[in-house]
């Protein structure tokens, strides 16, 4: 079968699409994963013991949540399948989140249980005690069950995937993704890479976020593609796989992507099994896109939020030199509009089957249109392409003038003295706001303000130049690795 390559051929459910691979191509590899390999058959035969267990031994029913605490792990997969099926929802946790931040995500949504891998035992137990909720250990979980097999209460329609924003600003918002919103991002993202049977992708990604789970993972089981899945991104690890596995895909986020190419083995690893990298960020530092290209390996990026499947706009790989920098064209069955300002720079709006409709429980995530409000500003070229500037509530408006902190950050990014780096914008009383970089050296490589002025002012307007340079040991992040802007304003400021 391969993928689903038309609207009549595609499951209805997200609990179909690896029943369907399975019936087509049974002894296919689908996952591999901690040194065992799982056919496609074999992973059908997991999430059917997987949904037994649930259901009889469990008490799951159908609305109801399950977190999931752990690494990345051949069973989180089956767990979601298996809680589609029964018309439940999986709620992955952030590992990387502080305790409290647990509790508030798990007051919030209530679940039945937490399941757990071997690592995080501790933690899910303290977790569970706390809340008065279940705990299960992962192991065992696809082995037979008591019972027959789960009552089938899959439907389009039915929520299969709760997923908390990072809440760089407030408190986070569980995203409800229904299995019709799952089904058309993967249908989106195996059409935009060009995915088939023939392709082998590497998962190095954290599957708790629409990004490892959603952008390659998914679409690769959709289109009957092999999966290897790792626990955690190693870089060592990673670059061996590459070349020893010669896979033809994988998903990266900047932070990975540099951790990469400053490694010993990256010049000497073997890199010409991959057709493509895919980055999964709004911006890409060019220094970073740059380094890949010189090895011959295109970079595309997909554009989108917690929200938006994420899969919204692509930068496919038949664009990928031509148009860095830029997050590409509207994925299938997307539309994107800019709320415009007169310089032509907007919100962008995105709308289409993958969008969630809702938080938990029952707050709306779009206007009356069905538009989701990303909060991103960009642009659109004349050949119909997106190109993210930065956050709206990041916007510096100096001396009247707008200026996007993403433009400069990018550029300061690409400076051989420069590991880290973010612009802000602070109160000033002739200017309205002045622009502020904060930076982290990188380790043997200096530089002078002076020096940095004039690289930037060789590439980027006089207004938008910072009127203050700050080196700080380290920028405060989420968990996620995305800069808390409104901490490092605050520090600033003292």
């Amino acid at each position: 079968m391969g993928v689903f390559t038309s609207p009549a051929e595609r499951p209805a459910t997200l609990a179909d699409v690896l029943s369907l691979q399975a019936a087509a191509q049974p002894d296919a590899v689908a996952v591999r994963f901690d040194g065992s390999t799982y056919s496609y058959g074999g992973m059908a035969g997991r999430v059917t013991a997987a949904a037994s267990r649930l259901w009889h031994e469990w008490g799951v029913r159908p609305g109801d949540r399950l977190v999931w605490l752990g690494a990345n792990h051949v069973d989180q997969l089956s767990l979601l399948f298996a809680l589609a099926r029964i018309g439940a929802m999986l709620a992955p946790l952030n590992f990387r989140l502080a305790a409290a931040e647990w509790d508030a995500v798990v007051t919030d949504c209530s679940p039945v249980c937490i399941v757990h891998d071997e690592a995080w035992h501790e933690a899910a137990q303290a977790l569970g005690l706390r809340h008065g909720i279940a705990v299960h250990d992962v192991a065992g979980i696809a082995l037979p069950a008591q019972g027959g097999p789960a009552p089938d209460h899959a439907a389009a329609q039915v929520p299969a995937l709760l997923v908390y924003t990072s809440g760089t600003t407030g408190l986070p918002k569980g995203a409800v993704h229904t299995q019709a919103n799952l089904v058309a991002n993967m249908a989106a993202a195996s059409a935009a890479q060009e995915l088939t049977q023939a392709d082998v992708v590497v998962t190095v990604l954290p599957l708790f976020h629409v990004g490892g789970l959603c952008i390659q993972t998914l679409p690769a089981l959709y289109a009957g593609a092999s999966v290897i899945l790792h626990a955690r991104f190693e870089p060592a690890a990673a670059l061996a796989c590459f070349a020893r596995d010669r896979p033809s895909l994988t998903l990266l986020v900047p932070a990975v992507m540099k951790a990469l190419i400053e490694h010993p083995q990256w010049k000497a690893c073997d890199l010409s099994s991959l057709r493509a990298v895919w980055a999964g960020s709004s911006t890409l530092p060019r220094a970073l896109v740059d380094a890949f290209h010189a090895r011959g390996l295109p970079v595309c990026n997909v554009y989108g939020a917690t929200e938006t499947g994420p899969f919204s706009i692509a930068l496919t790989a038949r664009h990928a030199f031509s148009h860095a920098g830029s997050c590409g064209w509207p994925a299938e069955g997307v539309e994107v509009r800019l709320d415009e300002a007169p310089a032509g720079v907007g919100e962008l709006l995105v709308r289409g089957p993958n969008v969630v409709a809702r938080y938990w429980p029952d707050r709306p995530a779009l206007d009356a249109e069905g538009w989701f409000q990303t909060g991103d500003m960009g642009q659109r070229a004349d050949d119909g392409s997106y190109t993210v500037v930065g956050r709206r509530k990041d916007m510096i408006i100096s001396g009247g003038e707008n200026i996007y902190p993403a433009e400069i950050e990018n550029l300061l990014a690409g400076h051989p003295a420069v590991a880290e780096c973010a612009v802000v914008g602070l109160a000033d009383a002739s200017w309205g706001e002045v622009v502020v970089a904060a930076l982290v050296a990188r380790p043997g490589c200096a530089a002078t303000d002076e020096e940095l002025l004039a690289f930037l002012a060789a590439r980027i307007a006089r207004y938008k130049l910072p009127r203050r340079i700050v080196w700080v040991d380290a920028l405060p992040k989420t968990a996620l690795g995305k800069v808390q802007k409104p901490q490092l304003v605050s520090r600033l400021k003292a």
